[in-house]
């Protein structure tokens, strides 16, 4: 494992755990890309890059007409000198010109893994777990340094990588495009793997093969997004869950962002991502310097279920950070679909009472504690108590659920605000907008400028005197809204293209700090639900607000796409009230249960409202999350079934020492005459013997992964089952 340069070839050769990438400085200072995939001893040039005189590709070496970087694979391309290929990057010098030319100067190889400063990465715990290879850029007529930087991990199958812009000379510099990294494949022979989606309908999978031109993934929207998750893959023909090649890209960023996907005429495949360039640009005056986000680059030779496991290991553990990391999370009932804004104390404290006798451990006030927030109209930005609802104050509340033997979590949204409040009276400029245009909204509601250092820190000292104020263990950080007006009133205009960016950096300073003062506070991210469900939310909130979405049939899909990327220990799920809210479907509470259990359980329901049975039920839920959560959250997670494939969905988690594992299926419709089924297991161990409680019988881990195991008759729509499996 690690990084080594042959200096005879200058060839580089980035190893981990099975894999290598492997690059080479070519005549000129060129960097020329060779080999990313299955792990290999030593490359000793066995697919030589070939060079051939190609009509209307120029040539940058004057002595040679073959030579072309219109042809050539490369780590990190340009625009202007003679590649006419998407570029990775584009800078402008005071003459307007957008031409530059990167030749190697330098590079080192240093033993573990810096951070990025004011930007969220993967880290280690220990300096011996990574090496970093750094390689310095020189566009000597432009004096722009640019350092390319390359992790590789002793124990995961991945790559991160980020470039940082130093401005060496006199003159200013404009940066227009700053991907993070860019890899050209030497073939075309893939299928592009996106999660788009929607707002109620996030993260859902789609799969088409690659044509010439460019396929994207993008959002300019501000965030992350509903629409598009930042992350793409490229997939061999033949890949499957278990089976074949797949090249993953995520970017561990919160904003707008472009995946990008180019074939050229020559069938070779060139990924880049990074900030979107659209409305982006950073003046990059002299010895300053611009350090782009990560994109965490993950390679699986054993189908997409290899590819999640290297994801879901490396995020729980070397992205999530703090206490909560490793910590088991509590069994939660928000009160939103209980109440939503109509709710006094007494109306709380018997949820809350109800609750804490069915097992359930942690007590979520949502919107309307605050201000005069009786709608959604009104007080975002006013973060104090409305003692209307809340005479006594969120301090008598949350002992007073602490009394019942729960937990007490509060809802925010900080990076909002509201026309009708009193910050927004006090600071009507402390808004994303442009001068003299209108001010649209949505939710009725504006964004607060994060791109100010007066805003960051007001909100900062809201959030902390209320968190200071109550005995509050969890915060479920909410925003509901994409950027419009895009505008700073306190940047200069020739700056103005940097407000989203710099929004972003405001927002994970705020979030720094935040979580640093408080890190004995659970806090879970929210947009919407899953509108910024992405690495760079997870590295200061440990999980997120899967979807707005409670359904538990629509959640199959949206919680079955998540898990592509993302850990279970990180996706928040809860039952909620029939007829469903977002779809109006009516679901058992059996199948909610399930459904909900496959990820940070909770309810969101009147709870005061439920039959005895269905209480009943309830107990029986808590009971059994509680004490199988440890394999829930943190256990190896497999795909059975694909519900984007069928009529039925399954699913597994397996304990770390294969002792315990939980199986989970659910049939969506029912059919008439239908065929007998037999599902086959993953992740046992082939020798060790299994009960079943629920079948009262024992079986060998060969045996339910090889034969499998029959699948119940079930009668009716939407009916499931949830088995334990523990070793005898």
């Amino acid at each position: 494992m690690g990084i080594t340069f042959k200096s005879s070839e200058q060839t580089f050769h980035l190893q981990s755990k099975n894999t290598s990438y492997i690059f080479m400085v070519k005549e000129g200072g060129y960097l020329v890309h060779l080999y990313w995939g299955k792990r290999i001893r030593e490359y000793n040039h066995s697919n030589k890059v070939r060079f051939e005189d190609r009509g209307f590709s120029p040539n940058p070496l004057e002595s040679d007409r073959t030579f072309s970087l219109d042809t050539l694979p490369q780590e990190y391309p340009q625009f202007g000198t003679t590649d006419f290929r998407d570029p990775a990057y584009q800078v402008q010098s005071e003459n307007g010109s957008t031409i530059t030319d990167l030749r190697y100067n330098s590079h080192k190889i240093v033993k573990g893994k810096p951070n990025l400063e004011g930007l969220p990465s993967t880290y280690i715990d220990k300096e011996e777990e990574a090496e970093t290879l750094e390689v310095t850029l020189i566009d000597s007529e432009l004096h722009l340094k640019v350092v390319l930087s390359y992790t590789t991990f002793k124990d995961f199958d991945v790559v991160t990588r980020s470039v940082r812009f130093v401005n060496e000379g006199v003159e200013k510099l404009r940066l227009l495009k700053v991907a993070s990294m860019n890899v050209d494949f030497h073939d075309a022979d893939f299928d592009i793997v996106t999660l788009p989606g929607a707002h109620i309908r996030e993260r859902h999978i789609s799969r088409t093969p690659l044509r010439e031109g460019v396929q994207s993934v993008e959002s300019r929207r501000g965030a992350s997004s509903h629409q598009h998750n930042p992350f793409l893959a490229l997939a061999r023909k033949e890949t499957d869950e278990d089976h074949g090649e797949v090249f993953a890209f995520n970017f561990v960023y919160s904003g707008n962002f472009l995946g990008s996907v180019e074939v050229d005429q020559f069938n070779q495949t060139r990924v880049n991502m990074g900030i979107n360039p659209f409305d982006f640009t950073w003046l990059l005056e002299p010895d300053e310097s611009f350090q782009s986000p990560e994109v965490v680059m993950a390679y699986s030779g054993d189908g997409f279920g290899g590819m999640s496991k290297t994801f879901h290991k490396l995020y729980r553990t070397r992205l999530c950070r703090g206490k909560f990391r490793d910590e088991e999370r509590p069994v939660l009932i928000n009160n939103w679909e209980a109440t939503y804004f109509d709710f006094n104390e007494d109306k709380l404290t018997g949820l809350a009472t109800q609750s804490g006798a069915l097992g359930i451990e942690l007590f979520v006030l949502d919107d309307g504690w605050f201000g005069k927030r009786d709608d959604d109209y009104s007080s975002l930005g006013d973060w104090f108590v409305d003692k209307k609802k809340l005479p006594n104050g969120l301090k008598n509340l949350a002992e007073n659920i602490q009394q019942e033997g729960m937990q007490f979590g509060l809802w925010f949204e900080p990076e909002m605000v509201s026309e009708d409040s009193e910050l927004y009276r006090k600071h009507p400029d402390w808004c994303i907008h442009v001068p003299e245009r209108q001010r649209s909204k949505g939710r009725s509601q504006l964004i607060l400028d994060f791109s100010r250092e007066d805003v960051c820190e007001e909100i900062i000292q809201q959030i902390s005197n209320t968190l200071s104020s109550a005995p509050i263990t969890y915060v479920k950080w909410d925003m509901n809204r994409h950027m419009t007006e895009v505008g700073s009133g306190a940047l200069p205009k020739e700056r103005q293209r940097e407000t989203a960016h710099r929004y972003m950096l405001g927002l994970y300073k705020v979030m720094e700090e935040i979580t640093t003062r408080f890190p004995n506070i659970l806090f879970e991210s929210c947009s919407g639900g899953g509108g910024r469900f992405d690495p760079g939310m997870l590295y200061y909130m440990p999980q997120t607000w899967t979807s707005d979405n409670t359904d538990a049939i629509s959640r199959l899909k949206i919680q079955y796409g998540t898990s592509l990327v993302y850990p279970i220990s990180s996706m928040g799920a809860h039952v909620s009230a029939v007829p469903n809210h977002q779809v109006h479907r009516n679901t058992s509470l059996k199948t909610r249960g399930i459904v909900a259990m496959s990820g940070n359980f909770g309810y969101e329901l009147d709870i005061t409202e439920l039959t005895d049975e269905e209480r009943a039920e309830v107990m029986k839920q808590t009971f059994f999350y509680k004490e199988n959560r440890s394999v829930i959250q943190f256990g190896e997670f497999y795909r059975l079934k694909n519900p984007f494939e069928g009529n039925d969905t399954s699913w597994m988690f397996v304990s770390e020492d294969q002792q315990e594992a939980i199986i989970a299926y659910v049939q969506v419709l029912a059919d008439p005459a239908p065929a007998f089924s037999v599902i086959k297991l993953k992740g046992l161990a082939p020798y060790k013997k299994y009960r079943i409680d629920e079948l009262e019988k024992t079986f060998y881990g060969d045996e339910l992964m090889n034969v499998g195991i029959n699948v119940p008759m079930m009668k009716g729509d939407f009916q499931s089952f949830m088995w334990k499996l523990i070793e005898v």
